[in-house]
C-alpha cells in the first residue's frame, strides 16, 4: 500500500468509537480518507477519534446514529453527502457482545443483538448505495466474527448474526459487482479489546499458532487493504485475521 492510497476518498465506519472500529477509522484516515465515525452512545469516544485523526492532519466527522433506525441512518448519509459530497467506503462494524444461554434468551434480546449486527449492516448498506454507486471505487467491508465459523457457547444470537454477515457479503457481491462495488467480510479472531460486562470474560488463554492474541490494528490493516486500489479484484470473500486460530 502507498502511504496515501485512499486520498480523496470518504469512508464511514459504524461502531467506530472504540476497539476495532476505532482502529479501522484511524487506519483509513492514515491512508488519506476522510472518515465519518459513527457511534450510538459513545459520543465522547467518537469525538476523541475525530480529534486524533485531525491531530494527524486528517479530516473526520463524528455522527451519532443507531444503525437499526432507518430514519437515523438516512440522516447520517445526508450529512455525509452535505459535508463531503461523496462516500467511497462503508465499514459495517457496529455490533454488540452478549453471552446468554439459549434457555435465557427471549425474543427481544435475540432481535436486539441480531438487529444491530445484521439488520444494521443491511440498513446502512441500502442507505449508502446511491453514494457508493457514484464512486469509481466503492467498497463495503462487513466485520464478522470467528465464532460465526466455529460456534461458541452462550452466543447463539451473536453467532447467527455474524454468520449471516457472510451470506450477506456473498449476496451483495453478486448484486453490486456490476456497479464496480466490492463487498468483503473481515473475520477477526481473538483480539485484545475492551469488553463490557455483558460480553462475558475474556478468553485470554486462547491464541493462534503465532502464540499471541491479535490487536485491533491487525484487523484494521486488512480492512484498509480491502478498501484500497490494490483490492479492486477482490470481492465476495471472507478474510480471516486470527493468527491461525481458525484455518477454514
Amino acid at each position: 500500500m502507498s502511504a496515501r492510497e485512499l486520498e480523496n476518498r470518504v469512508a464511514l465506519v459504524t461502531g467506530g468509537a472504540r476497539n476495532i472500529g476505532r482502529a479501522i477509522a484511524l487506519a483509513l484516515a492514515d491512508g488519506g480518507a476522510s472518515v465519518v465515525v459513527n457511534a450510538r452512545t459513545s459520543r465522547e469516544a467518537a469525538q476523541a477519534v475525530v480529534a486524533e485523526i485531525e491531530s494527524r492532519g486528517g479530516r473526520a466527522l463524528a455522527h451519532m446514529a443507531d444503525v437499526t433506525d432507518e430514519d437515523g441512518v438516512e440522516a447520517m448519509m445526508a450529512e455525509v453527502r452535505a459535508r463531503f459530497g461523496r462516500l467511497d467506503v462503508l465499514v459495517n462494524n457496529a455490533a454488540v457482545r452478549d453471552v446468554t444461554k439459549i434457555d435465557e434468551i427471549d425474543l427481544a434480546t435475540w432481535r436486539y443483538v441480531t438487529g444491530i449486527i445484521l439488520d444494521g449492516a443491511f440498513i446502512c448498506t441500502k442507505a449508502a448505495l446511491p453514494l457508493l454507486r457514484a464512486s469509481d471505487a466503492g467498497a463495503i467491508v462487513n466485520i464478522g466474527g470467528m465464532s460465526g465459523h466455529t460456534g461458541a457457547s452462550g452466543r447463539p444470537h451473536v453467532v447467527a448474526a455474524k454468520m449471516g454477515l457472510v451470506g450477506l457479503t456473498r449476496a451483495l457481491a453478486h448484486d453490486l459487482g456490476p456497479a464496480g462495488i466490492t463487498v468483503n467480510c473481515v473475520v477477526p479472531g481473538y483480539i485484545d479489546t475492551e469488553r463490557g460486562a455483558s460480553a462475558g470474560p475474556s478468553r485470554g488463554e486462547h491464541t493462534g499458532v503465532l502464540g499471541r492474541r491479535g490487536k485491533p490494528e491487525d484487523v484494521a490493516a486488512m480492512v484498509r487493504m480491502l478498501c484500497g486500489p490494490d483490492a479492486r479484484y477482490l470481492t465476495g470473500q471472507e478474510w480471516h485475521v486470527n493468527g491461525g486460530a481458525y484455518m477454514g
